[in-house]
C-alpha cells in the first residue's frame, strides 16, 4: 500500500479517537463513566449498538462458518427475525431489567436472590466472559499481521520478538485509550461515530463486489456444485451437513429466547434515557443493519468463488500455497517438518475443477482437501501429530479472508478495507474489556466493602481494573490455543455461563418461585456440563481419545454415543473420531440448558416458601420512586395487537409507525409471503436449484440493497441528530454544574436549569451506585 493509502486508515480513526478524548470533559459522576450519563437517544443507541456488535472476529466467523456450509441454512433462520422483533416490541427481558434500574447483572441478582449468588455468579460470568473475548486480540492481530505480509518476528536491537505479541499489545492499547479517557461515554460516542463511518464504507465494499462478480455464472454454480444432502443454496437437501446444520439452528433459537438477558450491564443496555427510548433502541435494531447483511454475503460469495471456480484458479493456487507456508511458519517449531510441510505444499499442482462436468465437491472430498491431507500426513497421525494438525487446520478456516482480501483488492479499497476493520477491532475489543472492567468493580469488590465510593474512586478503580484485564488479555492471547471453529469455542466456553444463567434470569424476573437454591442448581448444572466438554473437546486429541484407546474403551463408547444419538439422525450423528470429539458445542450448549431448567423449576418448587414481590423489585405501583407512570392494560380484544406489538400510551404517533412498519415488514412481508410463503410453495412443488439462485438473489441482493439504501440515510440521519443532541444536554449539564458550583453565573436559563436539575434527579433515581 502507497501512503496515500494509509491516509485513508490513519485520518479517520485519528478523528475517532480525538472524540473519546473529548468526551471525558462531560464525566462528573459513575452514571456518566458507567452508564453514559443515561441521557442517550434511540438512534445513537442503535448505531452505537451496530458497530459495538460488529467486530473482525465476527467476519471471520462468518466466512469461516458458510464456506464450509454454504447458505442454505440461513434460510431457517428467517425464524430469527420475527422471534426477535416480538421480543423487541414486547420488550421481553429488556423492559423489566430497565425497571429494576440496576446498573448491572449483580445488582439484580442480588436485588432477586441473594449477595452470596451475586458474587458467585459475578466471579463465574466475568470469568466466562474473559475466557471467551480472550481470543479476540489474538484472531484481530493475527488478521493484520496476515493481510500486510508482516513477518512473525522483527528484531529490535539484536532480539527476536514475536510480531504477534506485538500486535495484541497494539490492539488493547487503543481499546485501553477510549476507555480510560470516558468510559461508557467514550465508547457510546466512538462507537456511534464509527458506526457512521461503517455504512459507506460497507455500501463501498457492495458495490465492488457486485460488479467485479458474476452473480449467475460463478457465485451461484459455485453454491450449486455440491453433492446431495450438502447443499449450499438449496435448504431442503442439507441433512448430511455437521455442526452448522438445522439442529444448530434450532439451539441458536432457543439461546436467543433463553438467554436474552444473560449479558446485561452498563453502557448501551442501560443507558437510555427512560425504558421507552431503550425499547425503541430496541425496536429500530431490525432496520439498522443497513448494508451489512448483503455485505456478509456478497463477501462470503467472493471467497467461495475465488477459491472454488475455475476462472480463478492461479489465484486460489497462489492463496492455499500462502497459507499453508505462513502457517506452518507460525506453529511449527521444528524446521525440517516445516520445510517439508511448505514444499510438499507447493508441489500441489493448479487445481481446475469444472463445474458440471467433474464430480460435486463435498464436505469430505473439496479443493482444500489435498492441501489439508498433506499437512496431516506430514506432521505424522500420532497424538502429537493429530493435535498440531488441529491446531492448523483451525487457523487455515480462518486466515481465508485476510489472504483472499490481499489478492483481489486494489491498493485504495484494501486501506478502507483496513479502516473498516480496525474500527470494528476497537470497538469489539473495547466493549468487552469495559464489560468485564465493570463486572470485577460492581459485583465483586464493592458488594465487600462497608462504606461507599466517592465517585472519583469509583472511577479510578474501573480504570485500574481496565488496565489489569488488558494485561491478562494479553498473556490469553498469547497463550491460549483455539482448537475449533471460531462460532463452536465462543459457544461452547459462554455456554459455561449461558447454560445455566438463562432459567436464572427469567425465572427471576418473571416468576414468584424461584429461589435462590434453584437458581444454584441451574447455575452448576450448566457450568459443570458446559465446562466439561470444554475440557474434554481441547484435550480430545492430545490426551483424551489416546487415554481411552490404550483402555480399550473405543469400541463400547463408540457403540453408546451411536446407539444415542440414533434418533436423532442426520441432524444429531456422533461417531468417534481420533481429532475431534464427537459432541460439537451447539449440542453440549442445548444439554446444559435443558437439564439447568429443570434443575431451577425442580429445585425452587421444593425450596420455596413465600411468593417474591415483583412489583417491589420492578417499582411498580406503591414501590414507584421516579415518577415514571407504568401503563397496564386488560388482554382484550381490541387490544390484543397493541399487545403484541407492545404498544403503550407512551408512545407517540411517530412511535406507533415504527411499531407496525417494523411489525408488517418483519411478520407480513419478510416472514408471511418469504419465508412461509417458501415454504408452502414447496410443500407442493419442490424448487430445482436455479430457483433457489433466483430467491437468494431477488431478497438476499435486490430487496436488501434498496432496504439497505432507505435504512443507511435513516440511520445517519437519526444518528447524527442523537449526537448533537447528546452534546448539547452535556454541555448544559455542565455548564448547571458550574453554576451551582459558582464558577459562572447566566449561562443558562433559569427554564433549561430547571430541565437539567430534573434529568439529573431522574439519572440519580435510576442510576445509584451500588453501596
Amino acid at each position: 500500500m502507497s501512503w496515500y493509502n494509509w491516509l485513508i486508515v490513519v485520518l479517520p480513526f485519528a478523528g475517532v479517537l480525538y472524540m473519546a478524548f473529548h468526551a471525558r470533559k462531560y464525566i462528573r459522576s459513575v452514571p456518566d463513566f458507567l452508564a453514559g450519563g443515561r441521557i442517550c437517544g434511540r438512534y445513537l443507541l442503535a448505531v452505537g449498538s451496530l458497530e459495538a456488535g460488529l467486530s473482525v472476529i465476527t467476519l471471520i466467523a462468518y466466512v469461516e462458518e458458510h464456506y464450509r456450509t454454504g447458505f442454505s441454512t440461513g434460510f431457517w433462520s428467517g425464524i430469527f427475525g420475527p422471534v426477535s422483533l416480538v421480543l423487541s416490541l414486547t420488550g421481553f427481558v429488556s423492559y423489566r431489567l430497565r425497571e429494576t434500574k440496576a446498573l448491572s447483572m449483580g445488582q439484580f441478582l442480588e436485588m432477586r436472590y441473594s449477595r452470596s449468588f451475586r458474587l458467585f455468579c459475578a466471579v463465574l460470568r466475568t470469568s466466562v466472559e474473559m475466557l471467551a473475548n480472550t481470543i479476540l486480540p489474538a484472531i484481530s492481530a493475527r488478521f493484520f499481521i496476515y493481510l500486510l505480509g508482516i513477518p512473525h518476528y522483527i528484531d529490535i536491537f539484536g532480539i527476536q520478538v514475536q510480531t504477534l505479541a506485538l500486535v495484541i499489545a497494539g490492539v488493547l492499547v487503543l481499546a485501553a485509550t477510549i476507555l480510560l479517557a470516558g468510559g461508557s461515554l467514550s465508547l457510546l460516542i466512538t462507537d456511534t461515530i464509527q458506526g457512521l463511518l461503517t455504512y459507506p464504507i460497507i455500501f463501498t465494499f457492495t458495490l465492488f463486489i457486485m460488479l467485479s462478480f458474476s452473480w449467475w455464472d460463478e457465485i451461484v454454480p459455485v453454491m450449486a456444485d455440491r453433492v446431495p444432502g450438502e447443499s449450499f443454496i438449496n435448504p431442503y437437501d442439507i441433512h448430511s451437513l455437521r455442526d452448522f446444520n438445522l439442529f444448530a439452528v434450532f439451539v441458536v433459537l432457543f439461546s436467543r429466547i433463553l438467554n436474552r438477558g444473560n449479558w446485561f450491564g452498563g453502557g448501551a443496555s442501560s443507558a437510555a434515557r427512560t425504558a421507552h427510548e431503550q425499547k425503541m433502541a430496541g425496536i429500530l435494531g431490525a432496520w439498522r443493519n443497513g448494508f451489512n447483511p448483503l455485505f456478509y454475503l456478497l463477501l462470503a460469495g467472493m471467497i467461495l468463488t475465488v477459491m472454488n471456480h475455475v476462472n480463478y484458479a492461479p489465484k486460489a493456487k497462489a492463496v492455499r500455497t500462502q497459507m499453508v507456508t505462513r502457517i506452518a511458519d507460525e506453529i511449527i517449531p521444528d524446521q525440517e517438518t516445516r520445510r517439508k510441510v511448505v514444499t510438499r505444499a507447493a508441489a500441489i499442482p493448479e487445481q481446475h475443477h469444472i463445474i458440471g462436468k467433474d464430480k460435486p465437491l463435498s464436505e469430505k472430498k473439496n479443493l482444500d482437501t489435498v492441501y489439508l491431507n498433506t499437512v496431516h500426513d506430514t506432521l505424522g497421525k500420532t497424538p502429537e501429530g493429530n493435535a498440531k494438525f488441529q491446531e492448523f487446520r483451525t487457523l487455515y478456516n480462518q486466515l481465508r479472508l485476510p489472504f483472499v482480501i490481499r489478492n483481489v483488492l486494489p491498493g485504495a479499497l484494501t486501506g478502507l478495507f483496513i479502516l473498516l476493520m480496525l474500527m470494528l477491532m476497537v470497538s469489539s475489543d473495547d466493549s468487552h474489556i469495559f464489560s468485564a472492567a465493570m463486572s470485577f468493580v460492581q459485583d465483586i469488590i464493592l458488594p465487600f466493602r462497608k462504606t461507599p465510593m466517592s465517585p472519583q474512586a469509583h472511577i479510578r478503580l474501573i480504570k485500574c481494573l481496565t488496565i489489569l484485564i488488558c494485561v491478562f488479555y494479553f498473556f490469553g492471547a498469547m497463550f491460549m490455543t483455539q482448537l475449533d471453529y471460531i462460532n463452536l469455542y465462543v459457544t461452547v466456553v459462554v455456554s459455561i455461563w449461558s447454560g445455566g444463567a438463562g432459567a436464572v434470569v427469567l425465572g427471576g424476573l418473571y416468576s414468584r418461585f424461584g429461589t435462590t437454591a434453584g437458581a444454584y442448581a441451574s447455575i452448576l448444572t450448566g457450568a459443570v456440563i458446559s465446562g466439561g466438554g470444554m475440557l474434554v473437546q481441547r484435550n480430545w486429541a492430545a490426551g483424551v481419545y489416546p487415554f481411552l484407546d490404550r483402555m480399550g474403551l473405543i469400541p463400547g463408547l463408540s457403540r453408546l454415543l451411536e446407539t444415542l444419538s440414533g434418533p436423532f439422525e442426520p441432524w444429531i450423528l456422533w461417531r468417534m473420531n481420533p481429532v475431534k470429539f464427537p459432541i460439537n458445542s451447539k449440542e453440549i450448549m442445548f444439554i446444559a440448558m435443558i437439564l439447568s431448567i429443570v434443575m431451577y423449576c425442580l429445585v425452587s418448587f421444593l425450596t420455596c416458601r413465600r411468593p417474591f414481590n415483583l412489583d417491589r423489585m420492578l417499582h411498580r405501583g406503591k414501590y414507584a420512586v421516579d415518577g415514571e407512570v407504568k401503563h397496564f392494560e386488560k388482554l382484550t380484544f381490541r387490544t390484543l395487537f397493541k399487545k403484541i406489538l407492545g404498544i403503550t400510551p407512551d408512545y407517540t404517533f411517530g412511535d406507533k409507525c415504527i411499531a407496525w412498519g417494523t411489525f408488517i415488514w418483519s411478520f407480513g412481508f419478510t416472514f408471511g409471503i418469504l419465508f412461509l410463503g417458501t415454504i408452502i410453495w414447496n410443500a407442493f412443488y419442490r424448487w430445482p436449484i436455479e430457483w433457489w439462485g433466483w430467491r437468494l438473489f431477488i431478497i438476499s441482493v435486490v430487496i436488501a440493497c434498496g432496504v439497505a439504501v432507505i435504512s443507511m440515510i435513516w440511520f445517519m440521519i437519526g444518528g447524527v441528530i442523537d449526537l448533537r443532541r447528546m452534546f448539547r444536554d452535556l454541555a448544559a449539564r455542565t455548564q448547571i454544574n458550574e453554576l451551582d458550583n459558582g464558577m459562572v453565573e447566566g449561562n443558562v436559563s433559569l427554564a433549561d436549569k430547571k430541565a437539567f436539575k430534573a434529568l439529573d434527579q431522574n439519572q440519580n433515581d435510576s442510576g445509584k451506585p451500588d453501596k
